[in-house]
């Protein structure tokens, strides 16, 4: 290290201290300091910052062009997209400049800036978070997505549709590329940039589609007993489902495939369980759809990736062969294609209400395999009670009784023969179902103080029967008063009407 003498040192201090007069106004920053063309001399750092920010927002209104796919675009502005300084930190670089560090140090820059300006380049920064949103939000709309090839059954067999190449923009490539442009190249200007586009390849050879003509499981059950609406339910989610081809590897789900239950989509107010209440809800019924589905899709040894059962039993088929399906519960029936081949599934409903479902494939088990599933019932629970609810909101004679409920658990398990002998029993699936009493819902509000008294002590009895008598009665009577002032009002003469005097 290089020595000096104590008589420079001491010249050394003076001629600093005759170029440094910012420290004694409160660290400003020196004259000659630029940000871009801002003359940052004599600021302090809050007044530098607030300068350069200023500086920054003020190219908030640049617009900014994204080209989609098919000339499509996308257009925003610098603001929107999250635009801010980007080199915040050269502000404590810029405000020591020429007082901080030692006095040889201190002296030559600020000797520099005499003849010399110093200028810091501003840079930008933005929100990549923003800009993919941006992208994702409003690039689908040009996106034309892959159509896969697709199998339509016919009278006369299979035809195949064939698939489209799908143009779509890539949102996390667009989304690198718009952000490296606008923080390394953008120079605060209007521009326009292209999104990255991205090819997708449909799914589905000729080829492979032409080998599905095999039935690889099959199912039905009735809905004979189904009023109309729930009938009209379980054809329309059959009709949904129908036509539907399905590649290797890929999962089904029900609830997707069926769904939003609404009257816009076909569907009607029909009963379905609640709470261990049945409940008008739109779509009721549609568990009988998910339920016939699942039992083909067991014949056909797919790969069911999820199943739940009904908080209840159902009738139309045994103890734990049912996949309930429910968006309040987020219930739903999914399955893979795990075979090599696509499959189609077919969905029919006949006039006498059948439905069924066919599962099309190719087949590659042994000619001599064959699976067949039995239900094995654990456990039975009878309620032997009956409920009763006392509704203030409905008239005497008013009653609603539904039907118990047994509960089981039961188990479904699957029997592999080959050649007439089984080779394989396993199990498939374990299900619960509650048990609920036969209950009535009594109405009590009259004015009638008897008739109150009376459809009280009906209830006290806690039979449902008993109640169902009273309220009967009572209902009778309220019918034949209201027929009664039906026809006393039909037999009385009409008024004459009063004409109004001319104005």
């Amino acid at each position: 290290m290089k020595k000096i003498s104590l008589a420079a040192a001491f010249m050394l201090a003076a001629l600093a201290a005759a170029v440094m007069p910012a420290n004694a106004e409160g660290n400003k920053i020196e004259a000659g300091i630029y940000a871009d063309e801002m003359d940052l001399s004599g600021m302090t750092a809050g007044e530098a910052a607030d300068e350069i920010r200023a500086y920054v927002d003020s190219y908030g209104g640049a617009v900014i062009t994204l080209n989609a796919v098919d000339g499509g675009t996308i257009v925003t502005t610098a603001s929107e997209l999250g635009l801010k300084w980007g080199n915040e930190t050269m502000l404590d670089e810029v405000t020591h400049l020429g007082w901080d560090g030692d006095i040889l140090q201190c002296y030559k820059e600020l000797k520099d800036l005499q003849y010399k300006n110093k200028i810091y380049k501003v840079s930008f920064d933005f929100d990549k978070e923003k800009i993919r949103a941006l992208i994702e939000e409003n690039a689908a709309q040009y996106n034309k997505e892959a159509v896969n090839a697709s199998l339509v059954k016919t009278e006369s067999g299979f035809e195949i549709t064939e698939g489209q190449t799908g143009v779509v923009v890539d949102t996390d490539a667009s989304t690198d590329t718009v952000y490296d442009y606008l923080t390394g190249t953008w120079d605060g200007s209007d521009c326009a940039l292209d999104l990255v586009i991205a090819v997708e390849e449909p799914e589905g050879r000729t080829e492979d589609l032409a080998q599905v003509k095999d039935v690889l499981g099959t199912f039905t059950t009735s809905y004979s007993t189904s009023g109309r609406s729930r009938s009209a339910n379980v054809a329309n989610g059959c009709s949904l489902i129908d036509g539907t081809t399905l590649y290797p590897g890929e999962e089904f789900s029900a609830y997707e495939a069926v769904s939003p239950f609404t009257e816009a989509n076909g569907y009607y107010m029909a009963g379905s369980y609640l709470n261990g209440q049945v409940v008008d809800s739109l779509g009721g019924g549609i568990c009988q759809v998910s339920t016939t589905l699942y039992n083909a899709v067991l014949r056909a040894e797919l790969e069911v990736t999820e199943r739940y059962n009904h908080s209840m039993i159902v009738t139309y088929v045994d103890p734990s062969a049912d996949a309930a399906i429910a968006e309040s519960s987020g219930k739903d029936f999914k399955f893979k294609n795990n075979t090599e081949y696509p499959i189609y599934i077919e969905g029919t409903t006949t006039p006498d209400k059948q439905i069924t479902f066919t599962i099309y494939g190719v087949e590659t088990r042994d000619s001599d395999r064959e699976v067949s599933y039995e239900s094995v019932v654990l456990e039975r629970n009878v309620p032997e009670e009956e409920v009763i609810y006392a509704d203030e909101g409905q008239p005497v004679g008013y009653c609603v009784v539904q039907s118990a409920h047994i509960g089981y658990k039961a188990q479904l398990w699957k029997v592999v023969r080959e050649g007439g002998v089984e080779v394989s029993r396993e199990q498939v699936n374990s299900s619960t179902y509650m048990k609920v009493p036969r209950s009535a819902t009594v109405g009590v509000a009259t004015a009638d103080e008897g008739a109150r008294n009376a459809i009280m002590a009906a209830i006290a009895t806690n039979s449902i029967d008993q109640v169902k008598a009273v309220a009967g009665s009572y209902k009778a009577a309220a019918d034949a008063a209201a027929a009664q002032a039906a026809a006393d009002a039909a037999a009385q003469p009409a008024q004459p009407q009063e004409t109004p005097p001319e104005q």
